[in-house]
């Protein structure tokens, strides 16, 4: 069964997807001047690999990754610089494959991991809300380390 992917448009804005946000492994992420943040590292997200189809224009996007994951950039294309940003990547990968597909016009992508992804969640409003929810109904907050709670 195919599924429809899921689209995230973004234009002179930020977007930030954290948590267990998504069940899907498919993702069309169209930005143009703007910043988006995709976190995937939620134990929901199906098994298999994962497909971002990226056109991105004077933009960024950032991906929160587990530590094992292989993230696979040859289907990209290029006009003007930029990269993507991979400092920490394992020099063996087994994890889960994250394919990133498409066109990037002067930006770049920017894939974080272990405590920098659970830093990156953390410092957003999406974190306080959820600090805020897990006080108020018991439990623990999910956006900062959503593989954790199952």
């Amino acid at each position: 069964m195919t599924t429809a992917p899921i689209r995230i448009h973004a234009d002179h804005t930020t977007t930030k997807h954290l948590g267990n946000w998504t069940t899907g492994t498919s993702f069309e992420v169209r930005e143009r001047r703007a910043a988006g943040v995709l976190d995937l590292r939620s134990p929901g997200i199906e098994a298999g690999d994962i497909e971002i189809r990226v056109d991105l224009d004077h933009a960024m996007l950032k991906l929160l990754v587990a530590d094992d994951a292989v993230v696979e950039q040859d289907g990209l294309r290029w006009t003007g610089r930029g990269r993507v940003k991979d400092t920490s990547r394992p020099t063996a990968g087994t994890g889960r494959v994250i394919r990133l597909i498409g066109h990037i016009d002067h930006g770049e992508v920017r894939i974080h991991r272990g405590g920098v992804a659970v830093l990156s969640a953390m410092f957003s409003r999406a974190y306080v809300e959820d600090v805020k929810r897990a006080h108020r109904h018991g439990g623990l907050p999910t956006v900062a380390d959503p593989a954790r709670i199952r």
